[in-house]
């Protein structure tokens, strides 16, 4: 009787050298695709994380000002009075790299007795974003 399942022998086993280079070079068009995309989603990220931070950044330094009418000196002060838990990382990942703009003459409240201090902050990386403008100018 003939059985219906036969049995294998050894050069029925495994993969032939075309279907591994077939499945490779599949994976390597996809990997081609998906790179770029994936480059792409991350430096937008890193983007709008800069962007948010610049944001929270300036409106705390304004609050600040209303609050204690003048501005803070520096970004430390801001944390040490409670404004900030800790200074976040520029887009370069690290926190030395702020640019602070100071206003001397600049009033933000009408409350305001001292024009010494920082108004605004500023990246302080020289990269240029996707939108064409360098970080520093955000």
């Amino acid at each position: 009787m003939y059985s219906m399942y036969r049995k294998s022998t050894p050069r029925d086993r495994g993969f032939t050298l075309i279907e591994m280079m077939a499945v490779i070079g599949i994976i390597l068009i996809l990997l081609g695709i998906a790179l770029p995309i994936y480059s792409h989603s991350m430096a937008r990220a890193r983007e709008d994380n800069l962007r948010q931070n610049l944001e929270t950044l300036n409106r705390l330094i304004y609050q600040y000002t209303q609050d204690k009418q003048k501005a803070p000196q520096s970004l430390d002060e801001l944390r040490t009075a409670g404004y900030l838990k800790a200074i976040p990382e520029d887009i370069t990942g690290s926190v030395d790299t702020w640019e602070t703009e100071s206003g001397d003459d600049v009033i933000m409240s009408l409350d305001q007795t001292d024009t010494g201090g920082i108004i605004g902050v500023h990246s302080g990386s020289n990269q240029v974003g996707s939108n064409g403008k360098s970080y520093s100018e955000w």
